[in-house]
């Protein structure tokens, strides 16, 4: 981190928490947020470093990507090895504010991603900030470039059994999700199309378990 940003975060900002994922340690400032990807004691040290790293140059540059698309998210301020430092969208997560409005909203942005070929991985309400009316997308951690239509239906498939997870009125708020995703993107109807055959393979591995 440049001399410059330590004095930044001295200044303007005291640490508040710490959050430990699987892949990175969030450490939460007052108006920044600074992202380490965490080592993997299972690999080699100089292969983890380099992936590490490698990992982290990428979740970068998607985060710019969709954002030059349209797509709310927070500014990078620092990269340095496997350290990423960004603003703070403070607000509250869309799983608190969640409505038909708040998914069509979502839909017309990740429509917008898929458009350029990025593949968010984890779309779901708790990953999104409701913020001055923006909703910003703050977690790119398990992000790729890819233009098939199989990983956006996944991407997807996420998205909507999230929305069946947490709310009674799901089925409302993805009809509203697939209004705005078709409203943004001509190959809406594939991928949606995927989305419920991923579905239904779901079902289908359930029923021969069970």
């Amino acid at each position: 981190m440049n001399l410059y940003l330590k004095n930044f975060i001295m200044k303007f900002g005291k640490l508040e928490r710490i959050y430990l994922g699987g892949e990175a340690e969030v450490r939460i400032y007052e108006n920044v947020v600074e992202k380490i990807r965490r080592k993997k004691r299972y690999r080699h040290p100089k292969l983890d470093e380099i992936l590490r790293k490698s990992r982290t140059r990428t979740e970068a540059k998607i985060i710019s990507l969709a954002r030059r698309q349209g797509v709310p998210t927070p500014i990078i301020l620092d990269i340095e090895g496997d350290k990423i430092v960004m603003e703070r969208i403070k607000g509250r997560t869309v799983k608190e504010v969640m409505s038909a409005d708040v998914s069509e909203k979502i839909g017309r942005y990740v429509a917008r991603m898929h458009r350029v070929g990025i593949i968010h991985g984890d779309i779901t309400p708790m990953n999104m900030i409701l913020s001055n009316d923006k909703i910003y997308f703050v977690d790119f951690g398990l992000a790729f470039i890819e233009d098939r239509i199989e990983p956006k239906g996944v991407d997807l498939h996420v998205y909507f059994e999230s929305l069946r997870a947490s709310f009674d009125n799901w089925e409302e708020l993805k009809e509203a999700f697939i209004r705005g995703y078709k409203s943004e993107y001509e190959k809406a109807e594939e991928v949606i199309k995927r989305a419920e055959e991923i579905e239904l393979r779901g079902r289908y591995i359930e029923k021969r378990i069970s």
